[in-house]
């Protein structure tokens, strides 16, 4: 009797200490998150006031019928839904060939695998800053080398022209994102058994089936929790996209213009933000369930 007592005594003990480690944890998530989330949901059922003294006034649901009549909205999100697709699926072919080359022996990988990180690893606004520069209009680099070539005119400003910039600020997220899909890729190389390719081999298959039959179901997994976590961040993208060009038309920024430019919209702006919040989270739990089969 003795002894059960003392188990469970030195259980809640346990309990509690554990409680007591969380807890501050809990308090950041929610002071950083949660708070800031329902904070937005709130906003979002108001005409927000930027004027000291000047209160908020309730307006129901009418920030939501505004967002979803609004033909800049649907322009926005459709580009963002092409964005977020073009980049995942291009970091993702990127980042798999790149580690299938790095995961053979040769002279100097070590160095190789190093500096293939560095577009991940490098200041952010450093490498937009390079980018800026080899599309610059007249002396960039590269609008010399096409127009000699004469792919586009001289001078021709592919940044700052709304129908190319998209193009660009796609391009550039793939190079700057697909070091992450490699390095993932690359572990899960490496962790594959040996004995899978030897067995193969001596069936008699050939380097694509042993690449369709071993190496893509073993990194099902991981590929498909990358497709994950680059679509949450690239459908959210907002700073890549904003110093690179102000003009690629998606989301974020049509929410940043919304609150802050002009004459600023919070209240609409915290709308569209729920519904992209809402969406999200139902599209997550979709592919969770369907694709990663949690």
């Amino acid at each position: 009797m003795t002894q059960s007592v003392k188990v469970s005594t030195l259980k809640i003990k346990e309990r509690n200490l554990g409680w007591k480690l969380i807890i501050p944890t809990i308090l950041i998530i929610a002071a950083l998150i949660i708070y800031p989330v329902i904070y937005n949901i709130y906003l979002s059922f108001y005409d927000v006031s930027i004027s000291p003294g000047k209160p908020n006034v309730f307006v129901g649901f009418q920030n939501y019928v505004d967002v979803l009549t609004d033909s800049d909205f649907w322009i926005s999100f459709s580009k963002t839904l092409a964005f977020t697709l073009l980049t995942v699926v291009g970091s993702i072919l990127v980042g798999l060939v790149v580690a299938l080359m790095m995961n053979r022996k040769f002279i100097g990988r070590t160095l190789v695998r190093a500096m293939l990180l560095l577009p991940y690893i490098t200041p952010l606004i450093a490498i937009v800053f390079a980018w800026r520069y080899v599309f610059l209009p007249i002396d960039g680099p590269l609008i010399r080398l096409l127009s000699t070539i004469g792919i586009v005119d001289p001078g021709v400003d592919l940044i700052n022209n709304p129908n190319n910039a998209f193009w660009v600020v796609t391009i550039f997220n793939i190079w700057r994102n697909f070091p992450f899909v490699y390095l993932m890729i690359l572990s899960r190389l490496q962790s594959i058994s040996k004995t899978l390719y030897e067995a193969a081999e001596i069936d008699g298959a050939n380097a694509w089936q042993k690449f369709r039959s071993i190496t893509l179901p073993e990194l099902y997994f991981v590929i498909g929790s990358v497709a994950l976590l680059r679509g949450i961040w690239n459908f959210y993208k907002f700073d890549e996209v904003y110093l690179m060009s102000k003009f690629a038309g998606t989301l974020p920024l049509y929410i940043y213009e919304k609150a802050f430019l002009g004459v600023p919209e919070q209240g609409v702006a915290a709308a569209i933000a729920t519904i992209l919040f809402v969406g999200m989270m139902a599209l997550i739990g979709f592919y969770v369930k369907k694709v990663l089969k949690w």
